[in-house]
């Protein structure tokens, strides 16, 4: 198995460094922002840079090149050449959200995808982890990622303006959140456009006027840019694709 060194002890590589420290790979140790960073490349196969995104430049430079020795980055934003002067780079980003160690390695094996490019070792990573592959362009890196951060990031943020707007009736998140199953369940069946139920779907103007009314005025902007990618989403030409068996489909689809 490969060797492994891993810059950045945060969220993201300590889930890498457990999972593929099960996996077999020999792990030689974290680096942080206090250690000397210019012979991180020595005497390992790989080197990680698992720092946030605009730190990733300028560590990479602050490593030697060593002969043999790929250097990657787990950034979904950035491309090769943020890993100058190096020879042998890598990226390598995992599409499932990292909250800690423990649970962030348990996802990183658990059949995800990784967003991948350049030198070879990186995939080879992908591949003891069991992920599925994708190729990621260095021009299409921008907008992959702000792809990643609507599925995941701009999810959560909604489910917190749910948390607040049902808080002021008097009921949890917890009550809503079968809601939001279902319809990501239907989506994963029928597409964006033929799941899309609820009042833009239906054109009643009337109905989604009333929630604004009935929002408080900090809520309102967050309401009414989600109502306009649902009145976009249902204008969307209905999907062409052959329907999926109903076996596969939710036994309760969301109806708002």
């Amino acid at each position: 198995m490969h060797s492994i060194r891993i810059i950045g002890p945060g969220r993201a590589g300590t889930s890498l460094a457990a999972a593929l420290s099960a996996r077999g790979w020999a792990f030689a140790g974290f680096l942080g922002r206090r250690d000397q960073l210019a012979h991180a490349a020595d005497g390992v196969d790989l080197l990680v840079i698992a720092t946030p995104d605009d730190a990733v430049a300028g560590v990479a430079a602050a490593v030697v090149p060593s002969p043999g020795t790929t250097v990657a980055h787990l950034s979904g934003s950035l491309g090769l050449d943020a890993l100058a002067p190096h020879s042998r780079r890598a990226t390598v980003h995992p599409l499932v959200p990292l909250p800690n160690g423990e649970v962030g390695a348990a996802r990183l094996v658990s059949g995800v995808t990784f967003a991948v490019a350049g030198a070879p070792l990186g995939r080879e990573m992908v591949a003891c982890l069991g992920g599925r592959m994708v190729e990621v362009a260095d021009a299409d890196r921008a907008a992959y990622h702000a792809a990643a951060c609507i599925a995941a990031n701009h999810v959560v943020a909604l489910l917190g303006q749910v948390e607040r707007v049902a808080a002021s009736v008097g009921l949890d998140l917890d009550s809503f959140l079968p809601l939001t199953r279902a319809a990501v369940d239907d989506v994963a069946a029928l597409g964006a456009a033929d799941a899309l139920t609820g009042p833009a779907r239906r054109g009643d103007w009337a109905t989604l006027s009333r929630h604004l009314d009935a929002l408080p005025e900090s809520e309102r902007a967050g309401y009414q840019a989600g109502a306009a990618l649902a009145t976009r989403l249902a204008q969307e030409p209905a999907s062409t694709l052959p329907a999926q068996p109903a076996s596969t489909l939710p036994a309760q689809p969301a109806a708002v």
